[in-house]
């Protein structure tokens, strides 16, 4: 009869975790043994000695440090030398072949890469700029990521950990079964621009989720996703200090000694703590915690060979390109991630393959600003136009006058398909894709209104059929009221350029939103429109050749768009100068206004104050004899559809009535309490009034970025809603004792 297991797990073994009860299925009792630096030696020595695998030697000894069995590593890069083939996992993608080895890692030794998954959100650290490695012509398996600094390094991790669980986790699940799908890691190389030395290691390039969500089973049910990035920054960027005595080690070997000592630290805790409870007891949380995530499976990626073909990309995209090849057809195909992330990974490899493939074109340089690589202020050397201004606007006009020429765009169009596996593509499609690619200048500075600009780009943007074609070219200028005049004597090139200027500018300040007429009405007010239209349809009305007062409003919109603010009539509250609004003196010579032909100065005026663009007055501006025939004055007001999809009524009216809260909040004590009713009411004013304080704190903080959310997770969102309404209502129950009838007067 077989023995049974020396140390059988209790089964089952539910555990408390925050407010819910978990079933873990099984926990070792043991972890595993550190690896020998034999072993490791061997496995480098493999890696060198293997003609089927592409690294440097320093990436081949992150690979060692990483493995939990590193001479399993080594049989699979022996064998496949043998056999030509053997143990090494091959994927064949467009343009390349990838080969990897698996292993277990320790969670420790993984960072995590830039997270698709958050790739269209406003976040407070900038991503590192990515570059591909090649020897001697050929690509290797590793990327050069580089940052400002180490520190620059330890911010990125910690706000891509904790951006990653707000999106999504997979927590309870870890804590329950371990991770049980293999991430998908490779070698990087970080190299800093304030000197530090180069610093190896391990990146996740799938499976960042789950990476995160092991160290929140290591951080505890009751941290955030704050605290969880913080953990694993403090571990991944540690730096182990020198003695006075110890001869001085590289910067990635002092990290990777941190590191280990970490682990040492955990495995004394965790040997402990097992060894606190009986054999046939069920180990504690804490002892759960550590099981349950300290090594996760990997394919670890250790070589790449580009196929022969014409169109293939230079050495150093081959590789990046490649893993995204396979990203992509695991999160766009079949495991989508969400459409704002889909739409920034599509373009960029889309992009990527069809401008670095016209290496006779000179398109490398568009390639890099379209994707961030180069600012807006590099625009005029980027097209050798030293005439054109270094904005925003002006880069969004040249490449989307770029994206959209049909030996170009038929491209992009085609490979964004076979990404998507998709048969079609419409203009609306496309626009979609373009949206995230004109919005990178002011993505921080007009974050409130984000969302809404991406919809009406996914509504058409400025892409009606006119602008798609070739045959035009834009006009530069920075006067964008001087092409009003050849636009109406029939130039096509000044009435495009406006359009695309002008279209992105009511777009990105949120004058032009999604699916305009979701607030169909009779009278012009803030979120009614006259009557329904697609944004690129609006746009097309605006630029047509006849119609001054369209073109008039896009050139005026063009002229005064700003990238690092927005508007008063953004439609936000912060933008309209309500009351409370400490940057509303400041935003007040930023504003798009009415347009008037017969003025002077073409500016609308009401009592000698000139009127705020709503809306309304672009849809009306878009056709005016449509505008007219339907605008005359009805009985009743049409209120077809008058929920408005992006809420403009909402946001227009919620600050004036957040503006209009007052300060006389009053509370009242327990009776029979053994303290004065008025020290306790004088206390509870007091503890509001900082409450107030940190409120506008917080939402200094949370300006600008989109993650970590201003109020956290759903649960601390409930339960500070909870405690704020319940003392909203307990002061509102006493509303009576201030509002009885005043006696007349006899």
């Amino acid at each position: 009869m077989p023995a049974s297991p020396p140390n059988p797990p209790a089964s089952p073994i539910v555990v408390d975790w925050g407010k819910e009860q978990v079933e873990v299925s099984t926990v070792d009792r043991e972890l595993p043994e550190p690896s020998a630096m034999d072993d490791r030696s061997k496995l480098v020595k493999a890696g060198l000695n293997s003609s089927l695998v592409s690294l440097p030697e320093d990436a081949w000894h992150a690979v060692a440090r990483g493995a939990v069995t590193p001479e399993t590593v080594a049989l699979q890069l022996r064998e496949s030398q043998d056999a030509r083939a053997g143990l090494l996992l091959e994927e064949h993608v467009d343009g390349a072949t990838l080969r990897s080895v698996h292993s277990r890692l320790w969670l420790s030794e993984i960072f995590p890469a830039i997270q698709p998954r958050t790739g269209q959100e406003l976040l407070g650290v900038e991503d590192p700029r990515v570059e591909g490695v090649a020897e001697d012509g050929s690509p290797q398996a590793i990327l050069r990521y580089r940052y400002e600094s180490p520190a620059h390094l330890r911010r990125h991790v910690k706000q891509t950990i904790s951006a990653t669980l707000y999106k999504n986790s997979y927590t309870e699940s870890i804590l329950a079964r371990r991770v049980t799908r293999a991430l998908i890691v490779h070698p990087v190389v970080y190299e800093f621009d304030d000197g530090s030395e180069p610093v190896y290691g391990l990146i996740a390039r799938d499976g960042i989720t789950r990476l995160a969500s092991a160290w929140n089973v290591l951080a505890g049910p009751e941290s955030d996703p704050e605290d969880v990035g913080t953990l694993a920054a403090d571990v991944l960027v540690a730096e182990q200090r020198p003695s006075a005595n110890d001869p001085v080690k590289p910067l990635t070997q002092r990290m990777a000694l941190a590191r280990e000592n970490w682990r040492k630290t955990q495995r004394t805790l965790f040997t402990k703590t097992i060894a606190s409870v009986a054999v046939d007891e069920a180990p504690p949380l804490a002892a759960i915690q550590i099981a349950q995530s300290y090594v996760v499976p990997a394919h670890i990626t250790v070589g790449v060979r580009a196929h022969d073909r014409e169109d293939s990309l230079n050495a150093e995209e081959v590789f990046d390109d490649a893993l995204r090849s396979i990203l992509a057809s695991v999160h766009v195909e079949f495991k989508p991630w969400d459409s704002s992330a889909q739409n920034v990974e599509v373009v960029s490899r889309a992009l990527k393959r069809v401008l670095l493939g016209r290496k006779q074109d000179g398109l490398e340089a568009v390639y890099e600003l379209a994707v961030g690589r180069r600012k807006a202020k590099d625009a005029p050397e980027v097209y050798g136009d030293p005439r054109m201004p270094g904005t925003g606007l002006w880069r969004a006009v040249r490449l989307l006058h770029t994206l959209t020429r049909p030996a170009i765009s038929d491209e992009l169009r085609n490979r964004a398909k076979e990404i998507k596996g998709e048969r079609r593509m419409t203009d609306k499609g496309y626009a979609s894709l373009l949206g995230p690619i004109v919005d990178h200048p002011w993505r921080s500075t007009k974050m409130s209104v984000a969302q809404q600009a991406r919809n009406a780009w996914s509504n058409g943007g400025v892409l009606f059929k006119e602008v798609l074609v070739d045959g035009w070219v834009p006009i530069v200028t920075d006067d964008f009221t001087g092409l009003v005049e050849p636009a109406l004597g029939g130039s096509q090139d000044a009435r495009l350029t406006l359009a695309l200027a002008g279209g992105t500018a009511l777009i990105a300040d949120k004058i032009l939103t999604r699916n305009v007429g979701s607030g169909v009405g009779a009278y012009r007010a803030p979120g009614k429109v006259p009557f329904r239209s697609d944004v690129h349809k609006v746009i097309e009305g605006l630029a047509k050749e006849d119609n001054a007062l369209g073109l008039w409003t896009l050139a005026l919109a063009a002229q005064r768009f700003e990238d690092g603010r927005l508007p008063r009539n953004s439609g936000t509250k912060q933008a309209l100068g309500l009351p409370g609004d400490p940057h509303s003196a400041a935003d007040a010579e930023y504003q798009h206004l009415v347009v008037d032909l017969e003025a002077e100065d073409r500016v609308l005026r009401e009592d000698g104050e000139p009127v705020l663009l709503l809306e309304w007055d672009v849809v009306v501006a878009s056709d005016p004899k449509k505008a007219a025939l339907l605008l005359d004055p009805p009985e009743d007001e049409d209120v077809e559809d008058e929920e408005d999809d992006d809420q403009d009524d909402e946001d227009w009216t919620h600050g004036h009535r957040a503006g209009g809260a007052g300060d006389g909040a009053v509370g009242s004590g327990a009776t029979g309490s053994p303290r004065d009713i008025s020290d306790v009411r004088r206390e509870f004013k007091d503890f509001l009034s900082t409450a107030r304080i940190r409120l506008d704190e917080l939402q200094g903080l949370a300006e600008g970025v989109t993650l970590p959310l201003m109020f956290g997770m759903k649960d601390n969102w409930i339960e500070l809603r909870e405690m704020a309404l319940h003392v909203q209502n307990v002061i509102e129950n006493h509303k009576g004792d201030y509002t009885q009838d005043e006696p007349e007067e006899g």
